[in-house]
Protein backbone atom coordinates (compact mmCIF):
# COMPACT_ATOMS: atom_id res chain seq x y z
CA UNK A 1 0.00 0.00 0.00
CA UNK A 2 1.51 3.32 -1.06
CA UNK A 3 -0.10 5.62 1.82
CA UNK A 4 -1.55 5.14 4.72
CA UNK A 5 -5.06 3.94 5.13
CA UNK A 6 -7.26 4.38 7.81
CA UNK A 7 -10.41 2.24 9.10
CA UNK A 8 -13.68 3.47 10.86
CA UNK A 9 -15.27 0.67 13.16
CA UNK A 10 -18.94 2.09 14.75
CA UNK A 11 -18.95 -0.17 17.54
CA UNK A 12 -22.28 1.64 19.49
CA UNK A 13 -25.42 -0.59 18.42
CA UNK A 14 -27.10 -1.38 20.92
CA UNK A 15 -28.14 -4.88 19.11
CA UNK A 16 -31.54 -4.31 20.39
CA UNK A 17 -33.25 -7.13 17.35
CA UNK A 18 -30.49 -10.10 18.79
CA UNK A 19 -30.57 -9.27 22.54
CA UNK A 20 -27.66 -7.80 23.33
CA UNK A 21 -24.45 -5.17 21.97
CA UNK A 22 -22.84 -6.84 18.88
CA UNK A 23 -19.55 -5.24 19.50
CA UNK A 24 -19.20 -7.77 22.65
CA UNK A 25 -21.47 -10.90 21.30
CA UNK A 26 -19.03 -13.75 20.59
CA UNK A 27 -18.69 -15.73 16.95
CA UNK A 28 -16.75 -18.67 17.35
CA UNK A 29 -14.45 -17.96 19.79
CA UNK A 30 -14.02 -13.95 19.64
CA UNK A 31 -15.98 -11.45 20.19
CA UNK A 32 -17.40 -9.45 16.84
CA UNK A 33 -15.18 -6.04 17.66
CA UNK A 34 -12.20 -8.59 17.96
CA UNK A 35 -13.20 -9.85 14.52
CA UNK A 36 -14.17 -6.25 12.64
CA UNK A 37 -10.43 -5.03 13.55
CA UNK A 38 -8.49 -8.58 12.80
CA UNK A 39 -10.65 -7.31 9.25
CA UNK A 40 -9.78 -3.67 9.10
CA UNK A 41 -6.19 -4.49 9.62
CA UNK A 42 -6.00 -6.70 6.83
CA UNK A 43 -6.29 -3.69 4.47
CA UNK A 44 -5.50 -0.64 6.82
CA UNK A 45 -3.12 0.31 9.01
CA UNK A 46 -4.49 3.08 11.24
CA UNK A 47 -7.19 1.67 12.66
CA UNK A 48 -10.12 3.47 14.73
CA UNK A 49 -12.74 2.20 16.77
CA UNK A 50 -15.66 4.20 17.66
CA UNK A 51 -18.44 3.53 20.81
CA UNK A 52 -21.51 4.75 21.29
CA UNK A 53 -20.69 6.48 24.39
CA UNK A 54 -17.66 7.06 27.01
CA UNK A 55 -18.55 3.63 29.17
CA UNK A 56 -18.44 1.57 25.51
CA UNK A 57 -15.29 3.25 25.14
CA UNK A 58 -13.87 2.35 28.30
CA UNK A 59 -15.12 -1.12 27.76
CA UNK A 60 -13.38 -1.47 24.23
CA UNK A 61 -10.09 -0.41 25.85
CA UNK A 62 -10.22 -2.64 28.39
CA UNK A 63 -10.12 -5.45 25.30
CA UNK A 64 -6.59 -4.08 24.62
CA UNK A 65 -7.31 -4.50 20.74
CA UNK A 66 -4.17 -2.16 20.48
CA UNK A 67 -6.39 0.66 18.06
CA UNK A 68 -7.51 4.14 18.84
CA UNK A 69 -10.99 3.93 20.99
CA UNK A 70 -12.92 7.29 20.21
CA UNK A 71 -16.83 8.33 21.57
CA UNK A 72 -19.39 9.26 19.26
CA UNK A 73 -19.35 13.21 18.80
CA UNK A 74 -22.86 13.22 20.15
CA UNK A 75 -24.06 10.87 22.38
CA UNK A 76 -26.50 8.35 20.91
CA UNK A 77 -27.08 10.03 18.15
CA UNK A 78 -26.44 7.38 15.34
CA UNK A 79 -24.11 6.92 12.88
CA UNK A 80 -23.50 9.99 11.29
CA UNK A 81 -22.05 11.45 14.60
CA UNK A 82 -19.99 8.15 14.72
CA UNK A 83 -18.31 9.07 11.87
CA UNK A 84 -18.12 12.25 12.36
CA UNK A 85 -15.92 11.03 15.31
CA UNK A 86 -13.87 8.65 13.69
CA UNK A 87 -12.92 9.86 10.28
CA UNK A 88 -12.16 13.53 12.39
CA UNK A 89 -9.73 10.92 13.67
CA UNK A 90 -8.06 9.25 10.83
CA UNK A 91 -4.68 9.24 9.78
CA UNK A 92 -4.93 8.19 6.57
CA UNK A 93 -6.51 10.30 3.51
CA UNK A 94 -9.00 7.70 2.73
CA UNK A 95 -10.89 5.79 5.30
CA UNK A 96 -12.85 2.77 5.12
CA UNK A 97 -16.42 2.90 7.19
CA UNK A 98 -17.70 -0.42 8.40
CA UNK A 99 -20.12 -1.56 11.64
CA UNK A 100 -18.52 -4.09 13.88
CA UNK A 101 -21.30 -7.11 12.65
CA UNK A 102 -19.79 -8.35 9.38
CA UNK A 103 -17.88 -11.55 10.28
CA UNK A 104 -16.88 -12.39 6.65
CA UNK A 105 -14.81 -9.20 5.53
CA UNK A 106 -13.31 -9.96 2.37
CA UNK A 107 -10.23 -7.83 2.17
CA UNK A 108 -9.96 -7.88 -1.45
CA UNK A 109 -13.27 -6.68 -1.82
CA UNK A 110 -12.25 -3.85 0.43
CA UNK A 111 -9.32 -3.29 -1.13
CA UNK A 112 -10.70 -2.42 -4.27
CA UNK A 113 -12.99 0.01 -2.79
CA UNK A 114 -10.13 1.66 -1.45
CA UNK A 115 -8.75 1.72 -5.46
CA UNK A 116 -12.14 3.26 -6.57
CA UNK A 117 -12.11 5.88 -4.25
CA UNK A 118 -9.54 7.38 -5.91
CA UNK A 119 -10.06 10.62 -7.47
CA UNK A 120 -13.47 10.75 -5.51
CA UNK A 121 -14.91 11.51 -2.28
CA UNK A 122 -16.22 8.47 -1.61
CA UNK A 123 -16.34 4.95 -3.07
CA UNK A 124 -20.14 3.20 -2.21
CA UNK A 125 -20.99 -0.54 -3.15
CA UNK A 126 -24.56 -0.55 -4.72
CA UNK A 127 -26.59 -3.26 -4.84
CA UNK A 128 -29.15 -5.00 -7.59
CA UNK A 129 -31.90 -3.73 -5.23
CA UNK A 130 -30.96 -0.11 -5.33
CA UNK A 131 -29.45 -0.01 -1.94
CA UNK A 132 -26.51 1.29 -1.43
CA UNK A 133 -23.73 -0.03 1.03
CA UNK A 134 -23.05 2.86 3.30
CA UNK A 135 -21.42 1.69 5.91
CA UNK A 136 -19.69 -0.67 3.90
CA UNK A 137 -17.45 1.99 1.98
CA UNK A 138 -14.82 3.98 1.70
CA UNK A 139 -14.29 7.76 2.29
CA UNK A 140 -11.95 10.58 1.55
CA UNK A 141 -11.68 11.46 5.93
CA UNK A 142 -11.59 14.61 5.87
CA UNK A 143 -14.23 15.69 4.02
CA UNK A 144 -16.63 13.28 4.67
CA UNK A 145 -15.78 14.27 8.61
CA UNK A 146 -17.04 17.97 7.44
CA UNK A 147 -19.84 16.54 6.02
CA UNK A 148 -21.13 14.51 8.89
CA UNK A 149 -20.45 17.78 11.64
CA UNK A 150 -23.14 19.72 8.89
CA UNK A 151 -25.56 16.50 9.21
CA UNK A 152 -25.50 17.12 12.80
CA UNK A 153 -25.88 20.76 13.08
CA UNK A 154 -28.86 20.64 10.79
CA UNK A 155 -30.45 17.65 12.81
CA UNK A 156 -30.12 15.27 10.58
CA UNK A 157 -29.49 11.59 11.82
CA UNK A 158 -29.95 9.74 8.26
CA UNK A 159 -26.51 8.57 7.08
CA UNK A 160 -27.26 9.43 3.74
CA UNK A 161 -27.61 13.41 4.34
CA UNK A 162 -23.68 13.76 4.57
CA UNK A 163 -23.63 11.91 1.08
CA UNK A 164 -25.89 15.19 0.05
CA UNK A 165 -21.91 17.31 0.25
CA UNK A 166 -19.58 14.65 -1.27
CA UNK A 167 -18.53 13.22 -4.94
CA UNK A 168 -19.65 9.47 -4.36
CA UNK A 169 -18.85 6.94 -7.07
CA UNK A 170 -21.18 4.13 -7.12
CA UNK A 171 -19.85 0.60 -7.11
CA UNK A 172 -22.20 -1.92 -8.81
CA UNK A 173 -21.66 -4.85 -6.23
CA UNK A 174 -21.35 -6.99 -9.92
CA UNK A 175 -17.74 -5.49 -10.00
CA UNK A 176 -16.91 -7.19 -6.59
CA UNK A 177 -17.71 -10.48 -7.31
CA UNK A 178 -14.80 -11.22 -8.87
CA UNK A 179 -12.90 -10.70 -5.55
CA UNK A 180 -16.17 -12.07 -3.36
CA UNK A 181 -18.50 -13.79 -5.57
CA UNK A 182 -21.37 -14.97 -3.45
CA UNK A 183 -20.70 -11.05 -1.66
CA UNK A 184 -20.54 -12.31 1.86
CA UNK A 185 -18.36 -9.78 3.29
CA UNK A 186 -21.68 -7.51 3.27
CA UNK A 187 -23.05 -9.97 5.35
CA UNK A 188 -24.23 -8.46 8.66
CA UNK A 189 -25.66 -9.94 11.94
CA UNK A 190 -28.69 -7.80 12.76
CA UNK A 191 -31.24 -10.61 14.46
CA UNK A 192 -30.66 -14.42 16.42
CA UNK A 193 -31.79 -15.63 12.60
CA UNK A 194 -28.96 -13.48 11.23
CA UNK A 195 -26.56 -15.41 13.19
CA UNK A 196 -28.06 -18.62 12.85
CA UNK A 197 -27.50 -18.48 9.08
CA UNK A 198 -23.63 -17.30 9.79
CA UNK A 199 -22.88 -19.38 12.05
CA UNK A 200 -24.10 -22.32 8.87
CA UNK A 201 -22.14 -20.17 6.23
CA UNK A 202 -19.00 -20.02 8.76
CA UNK A 203 -19.22 -23.96 9.23
CA UNK A 204 -19.90 -24.43 5.05
CA UNK A 205 -16.97 -22.35 4.11
CA UNK A 206 -14.81 -23.96 6.69
CA UNK A 207 -13.77 -20.23 7.30
CA UNK A 208 -10.92 -19.11 9.59
CA UNK A 209 -9.88 -16.09 10.10
CA UNK A 210 -7.51 -16.97 12.57
CA UNK A 211 -5.29 -17.76 9.38
CA UNK A 212 -2.94 -14.71 7.66
CA UNK A 213 -4.42 -13.95 4.32
CA UNK A 214 -1.27 -14.63 2.74
CA UNK A 215 -2.41 -18.18 3.45
CA UNK A 216 -4.36 -19.81 -0.01
CA UNK A 217 -8.38 -19.85 1.17
CA UNK A 218 -11.38 -18.40 0.29
CA UNK A 219 -10.02 -14.63 0.76
CA UNK A 220 -7.49 -15.77 -2.39
CA UNK A 221 -3.63 -14.26 -1.29
CA UNK A 222 -2.22 -11.48 0.29
CA UNK A 223 0.30 -11.18 -3.08
CA UNK A 224 -2.48 -10.65 -5.39
CA UNK A 225 -4.56 -7.43 -3.90
CA UNK A 226 -1.58 -5.03 -5.00
CA UNK A 227 -2.02 -6.59 -8.39
CA UNK A 228 -6.17 -6.41 -8.01
CA UNK A 229 -6.03 -3.03 -7.38
CA UNK A 230 -4.23 -1.91 -10.68
CA UNK A 231 -6.32 -3.63 -12.32
CA UNK A 232 -9.56 -2.49 -11.26
CA UNK A 233 -8.31 0.70 -11.56
CA UNK A 234 -7.84 -0.14 -14.98
CA UNK A 235 -11.25 -1.81 -15.47
CA UNK A 236 -13.29 0.51 -13.51
CA UNK A 237 -11.69 3.78 -13.04
CA UNK A 238 -12.60 6.79 -14.49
Amino acid sequence: MDCIRSAVILAGGRGRRIGGEKAFMEFFGKTMIERAVEGARKVAEDVIVVARDGSQAERIREMALEVRVVPDLVSNYGPVAGLASGMACAEGELALAIGCDLPFLNPGLLDRLFCLAKGHDAAIPLREDGVMERLHAVYRADLMAKACNKAIVRGCHRIASPLNDLDVKLVPTGWLRSVDPELLSFFNINTEKDLVEARRIWLALDVVLEKSVDDVGYYGKQGDLENQASECQEEYGD
